[in-house]
């Protein structure tokens, strides 16, 4: 449990995804409230404009704040990445962004020119970290080998209907940290009692249990509501841990082997371990 993701105001981020306009606004002010200071945008959602508003509005300093957002993969040819991120930081109305992530891995697959554009986007001052999502863990490992500056995280899809063995396993192995996105499975984890059952031991809900479970894994996470009770609920997973044996029952949903996404859904994804 450790990188800059994994502290106890960064832990729990606030995505964005698919929010936009008032919408989006709205339920940045209602996580701003909550307590929740880290946020998670990308140029593919549209809503870095509307995020950028409303972290200004809430008038939190921008020292408190953890901002992440990511280059989409139209925007990694050489002539396009930079000026890409420049027009995000305008959006966004930051001079830098805490983190700055590569979104997808490039169509051939061929990581290193991105990766390249990605220093460079650190080099030049326009984000403190960089990272990358949706990489494999082969795509991990030659990432941490290709390049000289550490890699902040790889945010993927993580929740407790889906193994990911494969990656927590790298993960320690890289020392590149993983951060977690569909984080309650987009609710398909409310069809599974035990959740709640074990949610009733601690007078917890079936999300916060979910979600304190990939805390515990070692993965920070990012969660998205416009319910203001549901988003202040996901901020509130700090006051109980799990036992040893109840996370070892949820450990057994993973063989559901639950993902949503995938080549169906996003036809240039990778084939994921």
């Amino acid at each position: 449990m450790s990188g800059i993701y994994f502290t106890n105001t960064f832990a729990r981020g606030f995505g964005t995804y698919p929010l936009t306009g008032r919408e989006c606004e709205e339920a940045i002010a209602s996580a701003t409230d909550a307590g929740f200071r880290a946020f998670d945008t990308a140029q593919m959602y549209g809503n870095e404009a509307d995020t950028g508003r409303a972290l200004e509005t809430s008038g939190i300093p921008r020292q408190e704040l953890f901002v992440t957002t990511k280059v989409e993969p139209d925007n990694y040819a050489p002539d396009r990445f930079l000026a890409s991120v420049e027009a995000s930081l305008q959006q966004l109305k930051m001079d830098r962004v805490d983190v700055l992530l590569l979104h997808w891995p490039p169509a051939d697959f061929k990581i290193e020119p991105a990766l390249e554009l990605l220093a460079l986007a650190h080099q030049k001052g326009f984000t403190d970290h960089i990272g990358v999502s949706n990489f494999t863990a082969q795509m991990m490992r030659d990432a941490k080998a290709f390049l000289d500056i550490p890699i902040a995280v790889n945010q993927v899809e993580f929740h407790v209907l889906l193994n990911q063995d494969t990656l927590l396993a790298t993960s320690a192995d890289t020392g590149i940290p993983l951060s977690s996105y569909c984080s309650i499975a987009r609710g398909e984890i409310f069809k599974f009692g035990l959740l709640a059952d074990v949610g009733k031991h601690y007078g917890k809900s079936s999300a916060q249990v979910a979600q304190r479970w990939i805390l515990q894994k070692g993965v920070s996470i990012n969660t998205m509501s416009t319910n203001p009770a549901n988003i202040q609920a996901n901020f509130d997973i700090d006051d109980f841990e799990l036992s040893s044996e109840h996370m070892a029952s949820i450990d057994k949903l993973t063989a559901q082997n639950y993902r949503i996404v995938n080549k169906t859904l996003v036809p240039f994804a990778p084939d994921f371990d």
